[in-house]
């Protein structure tokens, strides 16, 4: 599936798991792969996090996987019975899964390191990959992640998918990188602000403009981040707005040091 915008390169995460819904375990990843995402010219534009279940999950990366160009998921691969993010995947290709012989190799040799180890059928269940798919490796001691079509599947462990992250950026088709500006505002509410950040959001359509309100020890006002992928233009643009902002009586703006998100 290809974005209609040729410099825009979008991305989807469907994360995977009853534990994240119940909340007995917070997710980390989704800021971790958008960030990754990011610095690679991809820009997320959806997340979406379903239960253990084979048919939501198959509905949700069928979905996810013809709107935008790249589908990552995280979680479900490893050796329990609930781990069917593998069987998953593969039934929305279309395809069979067969045990891959190198993480089959890998798992051996792990065994044969443990005296008394043997490999058994929860092991074996880590080492199945959809026919057609490549393996996505980690730096860590883990089996593998796997790649069909424009899916990535990763773990959920954050330690492990963050690993198997490192083998995925080579291999996406990254778009111009999206930058960002902040211009913070102080002592002024959302209210006074809105009507002239609308007027300027208007008057640049592609770029992405968010208001930020803060409270902090009794300061508060918010932080205006500004994207886009013209800088020149996102440049220009952070001088409007606070020109507009200071004719609407705004004083307290200004334009501060912000990492790219």
């Amino acid at each position: 599936m290809a974005t209609e915008n040729q410099d825009r390169v979008t991305a989807a995460v469907l994360i995977i798991g009853d534990e994240i819904l119940s909340g007995r375990t917070q997710d980390t990843n989704l800021r971790d792969i958008a960030r990754y995402l990011g610095v690679h010219g991809v820009d997320l534009a959806e997340a979406r996090t379903v239960s253990d279940v084979p048919e939501e999950i198959i509905a949700a990366l069928n979905a996810l996987r013809e709107r935008y160009d790249y589908v990552i998921t995280t979680g479900g691969i490893g050796p329990t019975h609930d781990d069917i993010t593998a069987d998953a995947v593969a039934a929305a290709f279309g395809v069979e899964l067969y045990e891959h012989p190198e993480i089959i190799a890998q798992i051996e040799a792990r065994v044969a390191s443990r005296p008394g180890a043997v490999m058994n059928a929860a092991m074996r269940r880590m080492a199945r990959v959809p026919v057609g798919g490549e393996l996505v490796r980690s730096s860590v001691a883990a089996p593998p992640g796997f790649t069909i079509g424009n899916v990535f599947t990763l773990a959920g462990v954050p330690t492990i998918m963050r690993a198997m992250l490192e083998d995925v950026g080579h291999r996406l088709k990254g778009g111009v990188v999206t930058v960002s500006r902040t211009v913070r505002v102080e002592g002024s509410g959302e209210s006074v602000i809105a009507a002239p950040l609308e007027a300027v959001a208007k008057a640049h359509p592609g770029m992405s403009l968010g208001s930020y309100p803060f409270f902090d020890n009794g300061l508060y006002g918010s932080n205006l981040v500004l994207r886009g992928r013209d800088e020149e233009e996102l440049a220009a643009t952070v001088e409007e707005l606070i020109a507009v902002l200071k004719a609407e009586g705004v004083e307290n703006v200004r334009e501060v040091v912000a990492a790219n998100s």
